[in-house]
């Protein structure tokens, strides 16, 4: 199974713990709404059978789909492939995952420690069964780079609610349009839709850390404003490399990989205090998604550049 259907399957799980958790307990440094008391047995048995449910249905599915013919476990390197992207994917799939868990047993009136615990656990948990149903699959293998990356995003996640009771720093995920898809729409996508999941030219994925958190400001400083650094790659038709290609005259076509990097200001509407309790629970886990906003760009290729908004279509 390709790295780009695994990413959309752990998104799926991800926006379904969201969805489950509009209500739930927000992050108590950030919005200072009291503790939720003692297990409500109702949610927190919905919760279990409804986890337990999508992950065992999700797996049959795969393994139908995607894993017919199964081969000796066996692992392999990609730690090199798409500029790494793909691991910074994995990243923040399993950051994502774990906030959402998170969530979803603290709604459950499941105390702090635990519902921390529980969420990192459930994220590890579904990717690492992924990781060993890859390395029984002809043509890929077991992956301890994307292990790695896996572990990372989810002591991310772990480490500061831990820590601070708070995420003082997330990961956070954009997408714009590229040239290159139609050049190998088999591996990069022919609709908007796979492409988003497939092309990692049109990927950016962003580190945004909450200003107020980190800076000693005052207190009319503006709480919800963050500052993101973003990486993402260009000119990747292939994994390792880009494949030899022509054109309808029989001229070489070549683009040149290179890595970019950017930053740009960022909001955490959930640290909006006019906004409704229930509203902020919700912005909280499923603010994943990076806000339009100007940035500034630096890649070896074309230099220093400035976007009024939107990242331009490469």
């Amino acid at each position: 199974m390709t790295y780009p259907f695994r990413a959309f399957v752990l998104l799926c799980l991800c926006m379904l713990l969201l969805g489950q958790s509009v209500q739930a307990q927000p992050l108590s440094v950030a919005s200072g709404l009291p503790e939720p008391t003692g297990i409500r047995q109702g949610r927190f048995i919905g919760v279990l059978v409804g986890t337990a449910a999508f992950y065992t249905i999700t797996l049959l599915m795969l393994r139908k789909q995607w894993y017919k013919k199964k081969v000796p476990f066996h692992s392999f390197n990609d730690n090199r492939e798409w500029l790494q992207m793909d691991k910074v994917g994995h990243a923040a799939t399993a950051y994502c995952m774990s906030r959402g868990g998170y969530e979803l047993m603290r709604w459950s009136g499941v105390n702090e420690q635990a519902s921390i615990l529980t969420g990192g656990l459930l994220a590890l948990l579904f990717q690492t069964t992924l990781e060993v149903y890859d390395g029984h699959s002809e043509g890929w293998g077991f992956s301890k780079g994307d292990m790695l990356a896996n572990a990372a995003g989810t002591a991310l996640f772990m480490g500061q609610q831990y820590g601070a009771g708070q995420q003082v720093v997330s990961l956070k995920y954009g997408f714009r349009k590229t040239i290159f898809p139609p050049f190998r729409p088999n591996v990069l996508g022919k609709t908007t839709g796979v492409q988003m999941l497939k092309d990692y030219n049109g990927q950016q994925y962003w580190l945004s850390v909450n200003l107020a958190s980190v800076l000693p400001v005052g207190p009319s400083f503006p709480r919800w404003l963050n500052l993101d650094v973003g990486y993402s790659g260009s000119g990747m038709i292939g994994g390792h490399e880009n494949p030899p290609l022509v054109d309808s005259e029989g001229r070489p076509i070549k683009f040149e990989r290179y890595r970019q990097f950017f930053i740009s200001p960022d909001a955490d509407l959930s640290r909006i205090s006019t906004f409704s309790p229930s509203l902020q629970r919700f912005i909280g886990t499923a603010q994943f998604f990076k806000i339009a906003a100007p940035s500034l760009e630096y890649n070896r290729v074309k230099g220093v550049r400035f976007h009024p908004f939107l990242l331009p279509k490469e």
